[in-house]
């Protein structure tokens, strides 16, 4: 099963007032475990960046002005996408603006049934609990010191392992194996591999018997002697 972790930047909170992706980050999982595949990159907004934007994830008008527009990747990062489930953390947000720019582009919108919401899976397992990606990292036991600003390949890192916990966390290896030990194949080469001994002889020998008697005789009035 493939899966796609992914986080955006952006320069404000409202794709529908203006604001616009400048950053994304994705990454790959298969049957829940990262893969090498990534996709990351910048967008150069064609606006300026607020200044409260910028002291979320750093990213300032210099720093993106050479950077390309989000239309001139979009066919890459869909291509990267493919069909896959997309998994974000508070998936509504990154969502909204994803299908913004891609509206933007004259291309069609991602469905929003393909959408998985860390968010909403974690208020199911902990109501009432902080929901931030670093409350919950920090309840998982996610190593999140590196992380000083907010960055969108970073956070879909650490979202992907929140991800897994969220979902079964390292009882997951113990239900692949289990799929593993149901694959006939998998059980065919067990079968070959096993070595099968003989059961060992448990009857007492001759000499064991003999030695047996000889002790029992030593006995001074044992109590089956007065059995009935």
């Amino acid at each position: 099963m493939r899966e796609i972790i992914f986080d955006t930047e952006t320069t404000g909170l409202d794709p529908q007032s203006g604001d616009r992706i400048v950053e994304i980050g994705c990454i790959e999982m298969v049957n829940r475990v990262a893969t090498e595949r990534t996709f990351h990159a910048y967008f150069n907004p064609g606006r300026s960046m607020p200044a409260g934007a910028e002291a979320v994830h750093g990213l300032s008008d210099a720093f993106l002005s050479d950077k390309p527009e989000f239309a001139l990747r979009a066919e890459e990062l869909l291509e990267f996408l493919g069909d896959s489930m997309l998994v974000a953390h508070n998936a509504g947000f990154d969502f909204g603006f994803l299908n913004a720019e891609l509206a933007i582009c004259g291309r069609d919108p991602v469905c929003r049934s393909r959408m998985i919401d860390t968010v909403a899976l974690a208020r199911v397992r902990h109501p009432g609990a902080k929901l931030s990606l670093d409350a919950l990292c920090g309840r998982y036991g996610i190593d999140r010191s590196h992380r000083t600003l907010h960055g969108a390949l970073l956070d879909a890192e650490l979202l992907a392992q929140l991800y897994v916990e969220l979902t079964g966390g390292r009882q997951i290896g113990l239900e692949l194996a289990a799929e593993a030990m149901a694959d006939p194949a998998f059980s065919t080469t067990l079968a070959v591999a096993r070595v099968f001994r003989a059961p060992r002889p448990h009857g007492a020998s001759a000499a064991e018997l003999e030695r047996h008697a000889a002790f029992v005789a030593t006995l001074a009035s044992p109590l089956w002697s007065n059995a009935r």
